[in-house]
């Protein structure tokens, strides 16, 4: 793509984002939703692959499906009530409408089907964008519409959600799909703590854009895209072998990286409001998902030489990527003696 296209395609992106974020009105969330969409499909079909075409296609199906339903749930909330404020919602068919429509934009459980094919039809860079980027401007309108939502509904989803991530994700060997099944789970737990804690859902959500982006920043530099590429990562580089081996603990949530405090803090948030029973589904399906987790740290850092191996060995090119920003990331991962200065 040429740069110029690329840059004005990737500022569209973030314009987007910063007119839902900023916008109190529904016409101009919408809007900002629109030209988030718009922008990212090139991006997602640069490839000329058909397999990228028919990614960027599903993504542009629901995600217009999802943007059409926000407009009429907030046509359906201003028809009744005379007021566009996003943070004016008084109808329960709008509220109903509108959980649905976000929970298709972030690929929630069970509206999740499109999540994993679509990031495995793109390029590794296009699935971190769609993993992170993309998750702010439906987790914003979330954050402003949270005291109007139904927290039943809330609750189910993110209970769905944490169950069907980690059990999807057992069977993956393709990163990029255990990447989607791991951000379902994810958003599953801050889906949980939504309407208890909002300062919460923050943290979590910036935490968990750090761990994927290091992730992610991983497995470009190394070009890995399956389990079986992340078991000779230690012929490409030792560094990153390492590092990977942090990162993917600190996903899977173990207490001594950062991983862990944000689902600490959830279930205890949700033994406080006497919700033990979710705290307690959630804490034997995040098991499920460290099961993946583990098995892939396993496979990294484990199996590396010299023990022999019955698959091709990778040759030492020349990283094309710089190496810098990996530890510059994943040093934020090891910031557990400071947890009382940053937990909310």
């Amino acid at each position: 793509m040429n740069p110029l296209i690329s840059s004005l395609m990737l500022s569209n992106l973030a314009l987007g984002v910063i007119i839902t974020a900023t916008s109190f009105h529904w016409f101009l969330a919408w809007i900002g939703l629109e030209l988030n969409t718009l922008a990212i499909i090139p991006i997602l079909a640069k490839q000329h692959h058909p397999r990228a075409t028919e990614a960027a296609t599903k993504y542009f199906i629901i995600q217009a499906t999802a943007s059409t339903i926000i407009l009429f749930s907030s046509t359906f909330n201003a028809w009744h009530t005379g007021i566009w404020d996003i943070t004016q919602l008084s109808t329960f068919p709008t509220t109903v409408m509108l959980t649905i429509a976000l929970t298709m934009k972030l690929g929630l459980a069970p509206m999740h089907f499109w999540l994993p094919e679509v990031m495995q039809g793109v390029t590794l860079s296009s699935a971190l964008i769609i993993t992170t980027w993309q998750k702010l401007p439906p987790m914003t309108l979330l954050y402003l519409t949270t005291p109007n939502l139904p927290t039943p509904v809330l609750l189910m989803l993110a209970m769905t959600s944490t169950v069907v991530g980690g059990w999807s994700g057992l069977n993956q060997t393709q990163m990029r799909k255990i990447m989607a099944y791991s951000s379902i789970a994810h958003l599953g737990w801050m889906v949980a703590v939504l309407s208890l804690s909002q300062n919460l859902l923050l943290f979590t959500l910036l935490i968990y854009i750090l761990m994927t982006s290091s992730m992610f920043l991983i497995l470009i530099t190394s070009s890995s895209k399956t389990s079986k590429d992340l078991g000779q990562l230690w012929s490409t580089s030792p560094t990153i072998t390492s590092i990977s081996l942090i990162t993917l603990i600190s996903l899977g949530g173990l207490p001594p990286l950062i991983g862990f405090l944000p689902k600490w803090l959830i279930l205890t948030e949700l033994t406080t409001n006497h919700l033990t029973p979710l705290a307690v589904l959630l804490a034997l399906s995040s098991l499920l998902s460290l099961m993946f987790y583990m098995r892939l740290t396993y496979t990294t850092t484990l199996t590396i030489s010299p023990n022999t191996t019955n698959s091709m060995m990778k040759w030492r090119f020349k990283l094309a990527k710089p190496l810098n920003k990996i530890p510059m990331i994943t040093t934020l991962l090891i910031i557990t003696p400071i947890l009382p200065l940053i937990s909310p």
